[in-house]
């Protein structure tokens, strides 16, 4: 294969994984201009057209679509192999992509971020926050931060913090107009805050273990959304009663800015894990990263 037609290639998988030209050629140090050339001649010599363009989005053609499914594997095999190098390195360097949601952003990674950052110079971090249940292979991160009851058995993982436990909050402005709910059957007359996954749509389910048992109950969502700090910041402000990770929150507890509800009816889960797949010669960016955030196990911080 001519270096050309390898670059043709590399330019079309970039723009079909970003579904943007613009994005893509940011990647790749291309201008839009000379990226959309190289596309052009890729159909060209191909007889087919690849993309489908609009003004406002760009989509895989059929043909195309195959021809990113047959690729894929073989790219991300050279992409390894490049970045296996780095495990030879002394001086660890390169970029480390990290999926973790946004509770775990603030949690594990705020308070170490600085620190690894000066000592690491070379490594660079790059942080996708994503509360979805996103599947870090095949997306092309190197490790990702969830649950432990979320991770994957065939992924090497390394714990992080404590077990972490769910809170029923309401602002001291919401609960002077409602009645603090005495169970968790109560909390389906009154307005909720409700976190909503935007691969599915579904609804967080809010799930007790208590006295009589376990029940999830079936709330009524005044506010839906899928990030955790809007959720945190209408709760605040008294639109309703949200159900957050309690060390998330912590701090505004603490400060009487929430107050906190059916603390018995929630019991602790799985903590955060660093997880990654089991592949040999790890790079050293990588490893070095392992190893700075997971010793010692992260303390829980407040949720300032």
């Amino acid at each position: 294969m001519k270096g050309t037609e390898f670059s043709e290639l590399t330019a079309f998988m970039a723009v079909a994984e970003d579904r943007s030209f613009r994005r893509a050629a940011e990647r790749l140090g291309l201008s839009p201009s000379a990226l959309s050339h190289t596309i052009k001649s890729l159909e060209e010599r191909l007889g087919a057209r690849l993309l489908n363009r609009t003004t406002r989005s760009v989509a895989p053609t059929q043909a195309g679509q195959e021809v990113f499914n047959r690729l894929r594997p073989a790219i991300a095999d050279m992409e390894a192999a490049v970045r296996d190098v780095g495990a030879y390195q002394v001086q660890p360097r390169g970029v480390v992509r990290i999926n973790l949601p946004r509770v775990a952003a603030r949690l594990v990674i705020t308070p170490i971020l600085a620190n690894f950052c000066r000592q690491y110079p070379g490594v660079r971090l790059d942080l996708v926050i994503d509360d979805s249940i996103t599947d870090v292979v095949a997306e092309g991160f190197d490790a990702g931060i969830r649950s432990g009851e979320l991770v994957q058995q065939d992924m090497v993982a390394v714990r992080l913090t404590p077990d972490l436990r769910m809170a029923v909050v309401g602002s001291p402005a919401y609960f002077a107009g409602h009645p603090l709910p005495q169970t968790p059957l109560d909390i389906r007359d009154h307005d909720c805050i409700t976190y909503r996954w935007s691969e599915t749509g579904a609804l967080f389910r809010w799930h007790f273990d208590g006295p009589e048992g376990s029940m999830d109950v079936s709330v009524t969502s005044s506010v839906t959304a899928n990030d955790t700090d809007l959720l945190l910041a209408a709760a605040l402000q008294g639109v309703g009663l949200a159900f957050l990770p309690e060390s998330f929150i912590a701090g505004h507890i603490n400060r009487g800015e929430l107050v906190h509800v059916l603390q018995t009816w929630c019991q602790p889960f799985a903590g955060f894990y660093l997880y990654y797949p089991n592949k040999p010669h790890m790079p050293a960016a990588l490893r070095v990263f392992i190893d700075y955030v997971k010793l010692p196990i992260l303390p829980l911080v407040d949720g300032r």
